[in-house]
């Protein structure tokens, strides 16, 4: 079961994030981009995910991944439970959503820096 505990040392160490909250929720951004959100209960992250992978990801494990709101369908976004996440899953999918909003040259820096994933 994943946590927000798990979560805001990688949040906060990774290359050009931060966090910030906006009307109480914790976001990570790089420059004005989120890729990470949570709720105010801290039970559901909302992360940057692929617009055309997402309907599959909901599908493959719907007890875990959820469609945002009608109004982020636009965005490359997807909600999912903490609680049925695994500590590593979530870390990664955190990790996935950040190379979304960092060039290129950044994400390789990661992986050379970091060969066995977000651990």
């Amino acid at each position: 079961m994943a946590a927000l505990d798990d979560l805001l040392p990688l949040g906060t160490g990774l290359e050009r994030s931060y966090p910030v909250y906006v009307r109480g929720r914790l976001k990570f951004r790089v420059k004005q981009i989120v890729y990470v959100a949570f709720s105010l209960d801290e039970a559901v992250m909302g992360f940057a995910f692929p617009k055309e992978e997402r309907t599959a990801l909901v599908a493959s494990e719907p007890h875990k991944f959820h469609m945002p709101s009608s109004s982020d369908l636009r965005f490359n976004w997807v909600h999912a439970d903490l609680a049925a996440l695994e500590p590593t899953e979530a870390r990664e999918l955190v990790v996935d959503a950040w190379r979304m909003v960092v060039p290129k040259k950044v994400s390789r820096a990661y992986d050379l820096a970091h060969p066995n994933g977000p651990g």
